[in-house]
């Protein structure tokens, strides 16, 4: 006998658009965005060309600010930890939830996040810089600091420049060290950072002594 066809089933607005948006997202997380064409997304989606113009009439620009976004926001969510524990285990795993983003994205992540491609615009600027302010606004709310100043606030977003250097000077050395080890070494490069400022600065000496206390 022979086994019955399985079912099809017709994708809501949402799901369909979700449906694009990851086929493209995973384009382009292995090829630069000018290399990745509507044929390709349709494609990867089992779908028609028009069908993607229908859910993105901008075309390949409009589908690549969206696919930047839904990256956008699943690297913002890495840094939601729980205001629970100890500091530096609280933001070991921000990072272990960063990097792994990092490794499913592969050689994509540069095109994703730090531009230098030629669809990049003001928009996808602010996308990208939006990624960093959260990271670093969700830090500053761990550090429990009451009106954090200028240089704990610029030591912060200077560390976070430094995780995505990090991050894509791994991707570039084929994913050496281990994650593990990279995660330890930019939670021992945030201290070292902090300490630097803390010689300059009253409220970062505070917040030294504190995390030094937990240890």
């Amino acid at each position: 006998m022979t086994p019955a066809a399985p079912a099809y089933r017709r994708l809501s607005v949402e799901e369909r658009r979700s449906q694009l948006l990851e086929a493209a997202l995973n384009l382009f997380a292995h090829r630069v965005p000018e290399d990745v064409s509507l044929d390709d997304v349709a494609e990867a989606a089992g779908v028609s060309r028009p069908l993607v113009y229908r859910y993105f009439p901008g075309g390949k620009q409009q589908l690549y600010e969206a696919a930047l976004r839904s990256a956008a926001d699943e690297l913002q969510q890495c840094f939601d930890e729980a205001h629970e524990g100890l500091l530096l285990p609280r933001l070991a795993r921000a990072l272990d939830r960063y990097l792994a983003f990092v490794d499913q994205h592969d050689a994509g992540f540069s095109a994703l996040l730090q531009g230098g491609s030629v669809v990049e615009t003001s928009r996808t600027t602010a996308i990208v810089d939006g990624v960093r302010r959260a990271a670093a606004e969700r830090i500053l709310s761990h550090l429990e600091v009451t009106n954090p100043g200028l240089l704990l606030r610029m030591t912060v977003r200077m560390w976070i420049t430094a995780v995505e250097a990090a991050s894509l000077i791994w991707l570039d050395e084929e994913k050496q060290p281990p994650l593990d080890e990279l995660r330890d070494w930019l939670v021992d490069q945030f201290v070292a950072v902090l300490s630097v400022t803390a010689s300059r600065d009253p409220q970062t000496a505070a917040l030294v002594q504190a995390l030094a206390e937990e240890a």
